[in-house]
């Protein structure tokens, strides 16, 4: 996965076309990420993007790190807890930005079609899920 790195003494554009969409192992099959900036396994500033297909889930989890995420596409459903619950879930349009604190239980799911999100942070990154049933790197 690459894009543009930390310290990199250049000017550069990174363009929808030019991201490397992969699957991501803490991810359902069917999702994948895309690093648009930095090295998300170091502890440096990353952005990645997120793209999640209609009907998916992520279940809860969390993330040691604090996250702005920044909906650049669809409807960016989130709900917070250690449970899925739908009625919890707050739907963001294209355009929104939700801060999510590190340590925050939370879910997603992309009820009304596929949606992405770019997610600012600093690393490394990482996924815990609530119940490790949920997880699929322990499947």
């Amino acid at each position: 996965m690459s894009g543009h790195h930390i310290g990199q003494d250049v000017f550069r554009s990174v363009l929808p076309h030019d991201l490397d969409w992969q699957p991501f192992a803490g991810f359902p099959p069917a999702a994948r990420l895309a690093v648009v900036v930095g090295d998300a396994s170091k502890p440096e500033p990353f952005v990645v993007r997120v793209k999640l297909p209609a009907g998916e889930r992520l279940m809860p989890h969390r993330h040691r790190e604090d996250r702005v995420y920044t909906v650049v596409s669809g409807v960016f459903y989130i709900g917070l807890g250690d449970e899925f619950d739908e009625e919890k879930l707050q739907a963001y349009p294209p355009g929104a930005v939700v801060i999510l604190p590190g340590g925050t239980s939370h879910y997603h799911w992309a009820k009304s079609g596929e949606y992405v999100t770019q997610v600012t942070a600093i690393g490394p990154i990482s996924l815990e899920y609530v119940d490790a049933r949920d997880d699929p790197r322990k499947q």
